[in-house]
């Protein structure tokens, strides 16, 4: 029976080391680190992630500064935003929530964005900065994800690690991260052929597909590491793209869903602020 990776009570021993930094950062330059937020429309779980950022933020001392647009929003009025926030020194990071109404253009907006206040971590330069091995900002599942390994005493050097999901938020981000700590890295896909022969080789596996239950427990190898990004909403409730009850049997740690990966994300949204906030004043 694997261990339960805890991603509540590691996000809150982060989230006190991010508060002490806040701290020290306003009574030194006299103001907090600023974080914008942009909701555009009505979409439930956006207002949801939107809502527990805001509230991390006035836990850690981050002063929050939410813009909620209306789901008709033009593309020249979203670009006017971001250029204002730009250009503000009391905002420190921006992240555009998504996904975006169809009429808006994502790529172009999260470009707009100055890499410097990219807390999301997604601009090319800052992802060019990562696949160079010189990051600055990066995306933060990827981060909170190397936290937690890192916090449960994981040894990445040697491992062979394989990744299902091959995004530019979760899987590429963190193939690079954990190539940089010398484990050998397997990317899987839905072209990927024998994907169990491949998850069975691993012995660190990272799902983030948004597919419920495809990871079967049975394709865990004995002893393996388990992170699972996914999380979908079904009838019996919130799960990951692991089959959990089987693959506890397997693993050595595995993370939970919910509790386990979602906490660290928004935890290192906040950590990504203060390390912007530093660039700023430097």
């Amino acid at each position: 029976m694997g261990i339960i990776i805890d991603g509540k009570v590691l996000a809150e021993k982060k989230r006190e080391d991010i508060s002490r930094r806040a701290k020290a950062f306003a009574d030194k330059y006299g103001r907090s680190p600023g974080l914008a937020v942009v909701l555009v429309g009505e979409d439930q779980a956006s207002a949801v992630y939107v809502r527990n950022k805001k509230r991390a933020c006035i836990q850690t001392g981050i002063t929050s500064f939410d813009y909620h647009l209306d789901e008709n929003t033009t593309q020249k009025e979203i670009l006017a935003l971001i250029d204002e926030l730009n250009a503000r020194d009391d905002v420190d990071g921006i992240l555009v929530q998504l996904p975006l109404p169809s009429q808006l253009i994502e790529e172009e907006i999260l470009v707009r964005i100055d890499p410097s206040k990219d807390v999301d971590g997604f601009h090319p330069y800052n992802l060019g900065r990562l696949l160079m091995g010189e990051p600055s900002l990066v995306p933060c599942t990827p981060t909170g994800i190397m936290y937690m390994l890192d916090e449960y005493g994981v040894d990445i050097d040697g491992k062979d690690a394989v990744i299902i999901g091959r995004s530019n938020i979760v899987g590429k981000p963190m193939a690079i991260l954990l190539m940089m700590r010398h484990a050998t890295i397997t990317i899987c896909h839905s072209h990927t052929k024998d994907l169990p022969a491949r998850v069975k080789s691993a012995d660190i596996v990272v799902a983030a597909t948004g597919r419920p239950h495809m990871i079967k427990g049975g394709w865990i190898k004995d002893g393996a590491v388990v992170i699972d990004v996914g999380i979908s909403r079904t009838e019996s409730g919130l799960v990951g793209d692991v089959d959990f009850d089987e693959a506890i049997n397997h693993a050595s740690l595995i993370t939970p869903v919910p509790g386990g990966v979602g906490p660290m994300t928004i935890t290192m949204l906040l950590e990504n602020t203060i390390v912007a906030a530093g660039s700023h004043v430097s």
